[in-house]
């Protein structure tokens, strides 16, 4: 697992996943279509802010109660939790999924994994106590709110899980907005904040041919021509 430091995490925590989406498509190191998850997957607390964190990935089940060879103990959980560094991103992959039923999310489990340094949860399972959530500062993206845990269980532990069209593995850097959640190559980290502000520049570009009182089409489609071609 490559080495972040806390300013470089704190740097990447404070960009916005849209940014971070455009720099990524422009060091061409992945598809355009890949890296960021589905809309499914969306913020439920929209004014909280971002978060960024390392992933520790799980599997949970809520429908039927656990069997004895298909269950994860809490505290052997808190262990699994431990091995990835802070700050941590809970990864959570819902075998109700799409038609979930128990959350493994709310007040207690917000408490629990917010003195264990970590900053929120990734699911397409659901999230309730979300007023609690919210208290907490426990960010929270997921497919939907529920209003039981029914039978949730633990099924697995740091394997590598695929949310929202997005394959996780234990470890891998995730940021989250508004905007939805994006994975972030953790040895690309250090060149992101210039590949944004070289993108942000060029958008700045046209934006200021679009705001100019001596504004006119001709303008635009030669600033369009310049970065587009055509």
């Amino acid at each position: 697992m490559s080495e972040l430091t806390q300013n470089e995490i704190d740097s990447v925590a404070g960009m916005q996943t849209c940014a971070v989406s455009n720099a990524i498509e422009s060091l061409n190191i992945r598809s355009r279509t890949e890296g960021f998850m589905t809309p499914d997957i969306k913020s439920m607390f929209p004014n909280m802010g971002s978060m960024a964190g390392f992933a520790v990935t799980a599997v949970i089940k809520a429908s039927t109660p656990p069997s004895s060879n298909m269950n994860y103990s809490r505290v052997e959980w808190v262990d699994e939790i431990l091995k990835i560094p802070g700050p941590r991103v809970i990864v959570m992959k819902d075998l109700d999924h799409p038609l979930v039923i128990g959350s493994f999310w709310g007040e207690v489990q917000s408490a629990i994994h917010s003195s264990l340094d970590c900053v929120g949860v990734v699911t397409d399972g659901g999230v309730r106590d979300l007023d609690e959530m919210q208290e907490w500062g426990f960010n929270a993206f997921a497919s939907t709110a529920l209003v039981s845990r029914a039978n949730v269980h633990l099924v697995e532990a740091n394997i590598p899980v695929t949310i929202g069209g997005v394959t996780v593995n234990p470890g891998d850097l995730l940021l989250g907005d508004k905007h939805g959640v994006i994975s972030i190559p953790k040895d690309i980290v250090k060149n992101l904040p210039d590949a944004v502000a070289k993108v942000e520049a060029g958008e700045k570009e046209i934006i200021d041919v679009c705001k100019a009182q001596n504004f006119s089409p001709e303008k635009l489609k030669d600033i369009l021509r310049q970065r587009y071609g055509g």
